[in-house]
């Protein structure tokens, strides 16, 4: 089974990514997929299950992305997982940081591609979503005309229904995981040469891609483009998505209408025990170069994070953006 949806995600993002940048998220695009932060399996099997795979039915189409490298843990996870209804279930072959190298997963199991087919195949084994993998073109020496397609080929033959590639090599050893995001170079050439070596399987690319218009020229070559910060930092790019990609009638954002959502969200959230900041956080990059951003940054900021603060705060700094305004440079906001 190959995967062809969809053609364009918002990448997993430790600590950005969790349910309530989901739910905002999915406000803003119905078909764009979303990921979840990667969850540890381990956690999953000893840790609070409803906190770690919980999620909002709005939230769908979502993917759970899992860390390790226990192929039986990793099984044991999946099927934990099952209930909660996941739409994809992603192995993080990727992530360069210490936290995950010390568990001896993420990037550095690109070293060991055999290790990698097995935790595929387990949970292909258990598994009702599809399985997809992302991972990096290589790590620290390796040659990635030769890991990459090694890494590829042995997934694939484990059953592994798509490959998200990140078109850079990790360092594993003298970046930090912020650099390991801008230092090495990328290097999108390759992972088009992958999806030409390898035609019937779901292709898609990560890395460096800002712009919507960048996202289209990938288009061109693979199956999937995945946007990270320039999502979150942004949101507001999300809105052309479904027009663009997925053949939705072309209209204009309705901003009014996505506030009365979120305040009715936080409302929710804070009715439960949470606290507006938890939600307010992911919507501060929102209206990036409009006209009274920086104000509506400064709101979100600095009110949402006071004690007590309440959806009122939203309405505040929504109130704050001149939505008649052209986009202009974020400087001039």
């Amino acid at each position: 089974m190959t995967q062809k949806r969809p053609i364009f995600a918002v990448a997993p993002m430790i600590d950005w990514t969790d349910r309530h940048c989901r739910y905002f998220h999915r406000q803003i695009s119905r078909e764009a997929l979303l990921y979840t932060e990667m969850v540890v399996a381990d956690a999953i099997i000893h840790g609070p299950r409803d906190r770690l795979l919980g999620h909002d039915a709005a939230e769908h189409p979502l993917a759970l992305q899992l860390g390790g490298s226990d192929p039986a843990k990793l099984a044991e996870a999946v099927k934990i997982a099952e209930p909660y209804g996941y739409d994809e279930i992603n192995l993080n072959v990727g992530c360069p940081s210490d936290r995950v190298q010390s568990g001896t997963f993420g990037a550095c199991l690109m070293l060991t591609p055999e290790t990698v087919a097995a935790c595929v195949a387990a949970m292909k084994a258990v598994a009702t979503a599809p399985v997809t993998v992302k991972c990096r073109i290589g790590v620290d020496e390796q040659e990635p005309e030769r890991a990459l397609p090694e890494l590829i080929s042995r997934v694939l033959d484990a059953g592994a229904d798509a490959i998200w590639i990140h078109a850079r090599k990790a360092w594993l050893k003298g970046l930090s995981p912020k650099e390991n995001r801008e230092i090495p170079p990328l290097d999108y050439e390759i992972v088009y040469r992958m999806k030409q070596r390898w035609p019937d399987v779901f292709i898609g690319i990560n890395g460096g891609i800002r712009t919507l218009d960048e996202a289209a020229t990938h288009l061109a070559h693979v199956d999937g483009v995945m946007l990270g910060r320039a999502a979150y930092q942004n949101a507001a790019i999300l809105a052309d998505i479904d027009q663009r990609f997925f053949g939705a009638p072309a209209s204009a954002p309705d901003w009014e209408a996505l506030r009365d959502r979120m305040m009715t969200y936080a409302e929710r959230h804070i009715a439960s025990g949470g606290r507006l900041q938890h939600v307010a956080r992911h919507m501060v990059g929102l209206f990036t170069g409009l006209p009274g951003a920086r104000r509506y940054r400064q709101i979100l900021s600095t009110d949402a994070a006071k004690t007590g603060a309440g959806p009122e705060v939203l309405a505040a700094a929504f109130a704050a953006v001149d939505f008649s305004g052209t986009e202009q440079e974020a400087v001039s906001a």
